[in-house]
Formats: structure tokens, sequence, C-alpha cells
């Protein structure tokens, strides 16, 4: 069974930075697109970043130039690098992967990042 646990969410000053992990566990089974979602309060998820084994990236415009993600295959865990943080990026944040066998597709159980003065 393929679990996702995620980490680094907490509250955040505006222009403050904030480093999120998200580490699958177990064994048979490869791993494909790796990617972050949010959702703010009384809103809809909506896609931040995704990365695809080829390395591939791509970005909400609302955090171009502000979020990074990156993977360590070896590890198989994916980082979202969070830098100048807006009080609009408050929001729980969810992993989410994509694996060669069922279900298909994984979602971590989310992490709270609230951007506030």
């Amino acid at each position: 069974q393929v679990q996702l646990v995620e980490s680094g969410g907490g509250l955040v000053q505006p222009g403050g930075s904030l480093r999120l992990s998200c580490a699958a566990s177990g064994s048979g089974f490869s791993i494909y697109t790796m990617a972050w979602y949010r959702q703010p309060p009384g809103n809809e998820r909506e896609l931040v970043a995704a990365s695809t084994r080829t390395g591939s990236t791509t970005y909400a415009d609302s955090v171009k130039g502000r979020f990074t993600i990156s993977r360590d295959n070896a590890k198989k865990t994916v980082y979202l690098q969070m830098n100048s943080l807006k009080p609009e990026d408050t929001a729980v944040y969810y992993c989410n992967v994509a694996i060669s066998m069922r279900p298909w597709n994984v979602w971590g159980q989310g992490t709270q990042v609230t951007v506030s003065s």
C-alpha cells in the first residue's frame, strides 16, 4: 500500500518562506508525476505545481517565480519551496502522486499553510 506523508506547513508572515515535503512509502511501484495542490478556505482544490518523471515542471500563474517544485526520485520525495509568501497563499496543501499500480493516484493528508502577520 502506498502512503504519502507531508510535512513543513505552518504559520509564516507575509514575505516569508516555507518548504513542504512529501515522501511516498511502500515498494514495488514506479512514480510518475508528482504534484502539489492547494485548497484555500471556501474554495476548490487547485493545482499549484507539478513535476514529471523526466523533470518537466509546470506552475500555476499565481505562484510562478515564487514557488519551486523539486523531487528526489531515489527518496520518492517531492518538495515545494515557497518564497515571498502572500496571505492569499493560505490554504491546505496536498501532495499528489501518480504511480504504476492501483489506485494509480494517491493523495497526501494535507498540511496547513497560513500566511498572516
